[in-house]
């Protein structure tokens, strides 16, 4: 006889209980609060800012976002698009030093039959991955089970913002505390 098992994740319910629609820009109005983990911006440079994704594919989810308010990358100049890809690099070294995967997904969805869930502000996905992050949750239950909160995530990736990456296997197991 199977058992059923629980998963429990808490967190969701203050989702359930307050999602509502967001009046203007999410990106723009979280760009507008001082950094913390209600806002979840991790860096601020000078046209673009890193935030964790609110509702992430996995622990360490970050986003680009340039402070201008555009729907396309070619819309962007030149040193905004630069700096948005000088801090995708530096937040695939935090993911690095932090989390310690096995590769990345870099993406970006422009436009709304493209995917893109915010299709008037651009940004670009920074997604850690490992080799057996798809397992029988996300393959047949098309779930993601994700091991801590996105506080603990944002405090994370805050401190180790500017600190170097692992440069062993033994210190990358000893920074994911393995």
């Amino acid at each position: 006889m199977t058992t059923l098992k629980q998963l429990w994740s808490p967190w969701r319910m203050a989702y359930i209980a307050n999602h509502r629609k967001v009046e203007g820009c999410v990106f723009c109005n979280e760009a507008a609060l001082p950094d913390g983990p209600e806002n979840l911006i991790v860096y601020r440079g000078r046209r673009a800012f890193v935030i964790l994704n609110r509702y992430p594919y996995t622990s360490g989810h970050l986003m680009v976002v340039p402070f201008a308010h555009q729907p396309s990358l070619d819309l962007l100049d030149a040193e905004t698009r630069a700096e948005m890809m000088e801090l995708v690099t530096q937040s695939m070294r935090v993911l690095q030093a932090v989390y310690c995967p096995h590769g990345f997904n870099l993406g970006a969805n422009i436009g709304e039959a493209a995917g893109a869930g915010i299709a008037d502000h651009v940004h670009l996905h920074v997604v850690p991955r490992w080799s057996s992050d798809t397992n029988f949750m996300s393959s047949l239950g098309q779930t993601r089970v994700l091991p801590e909160e996105l506080e603990q995530t944002w405090q994370r990736m805050t401190q180790a913002w500017d600190a170097p990456p692992p440069a062993t296997p033994d210190e990358c197991d000893e920074a994911i505390g393995m």
